[in-house]
């Protein structure tokens, strides 16, 4: 059967296996399956787990009847990809051992990885994305960036607060290096009592009762094209302590978000005759996907949490 963009399926197995190591988006937001590019999920209401009815039942008399309610959520995964051409002069005068071709569909994946990275931080760095008991904005000695400031009585309490207690943090780098080396971090899991040095993030991963810490290394240039590049952080210099439950999918679990995936990441080729005076192939790379903030109150926000 012809295809307009007929899948590769060597160049899919090529953008399945690329993963840039300093990506923490999947693991933030992790994906779950669904069967149509539109679909459903459920918000469930938390209140009807926490609300005990009468449960004394008489002799002869029939229990109380309790109720599980939620809402039926519509949505849908949205197309993201990017093509290359590959210029047939080219992948002739490639030489060997370099696939102009492969190449072309790693760095694609990179670029697609990377801009979902940026989805994924800007939602969960965004103070709309929580409830409103559930955020602060740092400002002066209480950021984490002063040797006044108590990052760790900050976290606790906050933890204590969420009605599903966070299981993951997600810091920028430059909040995650100013933690690290903060005086009271270091003093509390130092067995020596030292104020000063780095500790390691399994160390505060423990002293904070979560099961993983995730720092956003990711870089990007955030001029418009033609301009002089300005690298940035894709993470900002906030943190964000959330819920997560890895095995939720849109009809059972309670998290704080996930990813909508519909088939998967593809790759393909097709010849294009008008690529330069010998043709050449293009190179596409893409998926479909939709990050969603299902639950805003099973996270907690810190804004600039480091000057």
């Amino acid at each position: 059967m012809s295809r307009p963009f007929p899948i590769d399926p060597v160049l899919t197995a090529v953008a399945i296996a690329y993963r840039n190591k300093r990506m923490i988006a999947d693991e933030v937001l992790p994906r779950v399956p669904v069967s149509k590019q539109a679909f459903k999920y459920r918000l469930f209401n938390l209140k009807d787990n926490f609300t005990i009815p009468n449960t004394l039942v008489g002799r002869t008399s029939k229990p109380n009847q309790a109720e599980f309610g939620f809402t039926e959520v519509g949505s849908y995964t949205k197309d993201y990809a990017l093509d290359d051409p590959v210029p047939g002069a080219d992948i002739a005068n490639a030489p060997d051992g370099y696939d102009p071709v492969a190449h072309a569909a790693e760095s694609l994946t990179n670029l697609i990885t990377l801009g979902r990275e940026l989805r994924v931080a800007q939602k969960v760095f965004d103070p709309d994305s929580y409830d409103v008991n559930n955020k602060a904005t740092l400002i002066g000695t209480a950021q984490w960036s002063h040797a006044d400031s108590n990052p760790i009585d900050a976290v606790l309490t906050a933890l204590d607060r969420v009605i599903m207690r966070p299981n993951i943090a997600v810091l920028g780098r430059e909040v995650w290096t100013k933690l690290r080396q903060h005086p009271r971090i270091v003093k509390a899991i130092a067995a020596s009592g030292t104020d000063s040095g780095a500790v390691d993030r399994r160390y505060v991963a423990d002293l904070l009762e979560l099961d993983d810490i995730y720092v956003g290394d990711a870089w990007l240039n955030t001029a418009n094209k033609g301009q002089t590049a300005n690298i940035a952080r894709a993470w900002g210099k906030h943190a964000a302590f959330l819920y997560r439950d890895s095995l939720a999918t849109t009809a059972s679990g309670v998290t704080f978000g996930f990813t909508a995936e519909w088939g998967g990441r593809i790759a393909g080729r097709i010849e294009d005759p008008d690529l330069g005076m010998r043709g050449g192939t293009r190179v596409r790379v893409g998926e479909s996907t939709d990050e969603v903030i299902c639950a805003k109150d099973l996270g907690y926000f810190f804004q600039n949490a480091v000057a």
